[in-house]
């Protein structure tokens, strides 16, 4: 059974999972409605959440009705788009939108705030792993919510998994083998701990964005063979492995680099090749070119 500092922290970190679950489905919801109301504001804004958009929606809920105006109300780099918010807030907005939008806004900030208190106490009950927490945020894709998840579902303390990979198994981003008369092929996913998995993936996501890393490099191989979804698990695998050695061994991340793959692409086939020579009677001796 985990120590309670720990399973404190767990529901803790789970719990912000819903929230920002709910935070989700409700600006989803935001924008279906705008829709509804020929307002195509998701498609200028990155999301109808932000500074402008808000600003946007505030007066149209008050009653105005004037693209033009409404546009006007852009900030920062969003006045660059004016011309496209002029187009994409000429629709029908009428009372009973207002009244939708006033109550989804009303949720998506009580949300905020829950968030917000939330972050504070989760800040608080993680101190006794705060350098845990440190050295896995040397991760490429991993911040702070993440590593505190990754503490709050393994414990911080490896010494409970056998190996790195019997924790990548534990955590659901370990490849399924399925094995038939001595035939081995991939089965997909395993079943795991979703709350992991899923900030995993995160991470990944947010890592295949980084430049010139191990990580990044590794989606884009993968990504162009197998797709994105699975190139994003197995950079997950990636990050959790890691993860296991670091905190086993106490040290930061080391990135491999981009260049490693093909490096140890090349070098498997060169021994392939040799191995091939050799049955067939020859001596290699292998003279790497200057």
């Amino acid at each position: 059974m985990l120590p309670p500092p720990v399973r404190r922290l767990r529901m803790l970190t789970r719990y912000r999972v819903l929230l920002m679950g709910d935070r989700t489905r409700d600006t989803g919801r935001l924008e279906t409605m705008l829709e509804d109301a020929s307002i195509k504001l998701s498609s200028v804004a990155s999301s109808v959440t932000t500074v402008s958009a808000r600003a946007m929606l505030a007066a149209l809920i008050a009653g105005e009705a004037d693209p033009e105006v409404l546009a006007q109300l852009a900030k920062g780099k969003m006045r660059s788009k004016i011309p496209d918010l002029i187009e994409a807030l000429t629709g029908h907005f009428d009372a009973d939108h207002a009244r939708l939008a006033a109550a989804m806004l009303g949720r998506l900030d009580q949300v905020e705030v829950s968030l917000a208190a939330l972050d504070k106490t989760i800040e608080t009950a993680s101190r006794p792993w705060a350098h845990q927490i440190q050295l896995l945020q040397t991760i490429p894709g991993v911040g702070l919510k993440v590593a505190q998840v990754i503490i709050a579902e393994t414990g911080g303390d490896m010494s409970q998994f056998p190996s790195a990979a019997h924790l990548a198994a534990w955590a659901g981003v370990a490849p399924a083998i399925h094995e038939s008369a001595g035939h081995r092929s991939p089965a997909g996913a395993r079943h795991g701990n979703k709350w992991l998995t899923s900030m995993l993936v995160e991470a990944a996501v947010s890592a295949s964005r980084s430049n010139n890393t191990y990580l990044s490099a590794q989606q884009s191989r993968i990504a162009s063979r197998r797709g994105a979804k699975r190139a994003q698990i197995a950079a997950a695998h990636s990050i959790l492995v890691s993860a296991y050695y670091m905190l086993q061994r106490n040290e930061p991340y080391h990135d491999l680099g981009p260049e490693w793959l093909q490096q140890r692409h090349e070098q498997t086939h060169t021994r392939r090749l040799v191995a091939q020579l050799e049955r067939l009677g020859h001596t290699v001796v292998i003279d790497p070119a200057a």
